[in-house]
């Protein structure tokens, strides 16, 4: 589900004080997305919702979550949207958010 080695590439890479600036800002930038994608997903914008939260997800190591949404952002743009699995990719996230959080700062 997490990508450990490329979270501590990371944290090696920024230093610990950037990479906690780097999860904060992660956090409430893809949280507020996913909070879209649970009230009103929307099929017009749902590609470049997926995209940005494939990068992001990638970026700080949520595999899963990083899979799912490129599956997704391909699917929104064969004009499939409405077989993206947003349930799943929003389960995936809370479930990684919290798997992340409880474990990053023991690694």
């Amino acid at each position: 589900m997490i990508d450990w080695a490329r979270v501590n590439e990371l944290k090696n890479d920024l230093g610990a004080g950037d990479f906690g600036e780097v999860i904060d800002l992660f956090l409430e930038e893809v949280e507020e997305v996913i909070d879209r994608l649970r009230q009103y997903p929307d099929p017009g914008s749902l590609e470049q919702e997926l995209h940005f939260l494939k990068g992001s997800a990638l970026n700080l190591g949520f595999d899963q979550m990083g899979s799912l949404c490129a599956q997704g952002e391909d699917q929104a743009a064969s004009g499939r949207a409405d077989t993206v699995p947003i349930a799943q990719i929003v389960s995936v996230f809370d479930v990684s958010k919290s798997e992340f959080l409880s474990q990053v700062g023991a690694r």
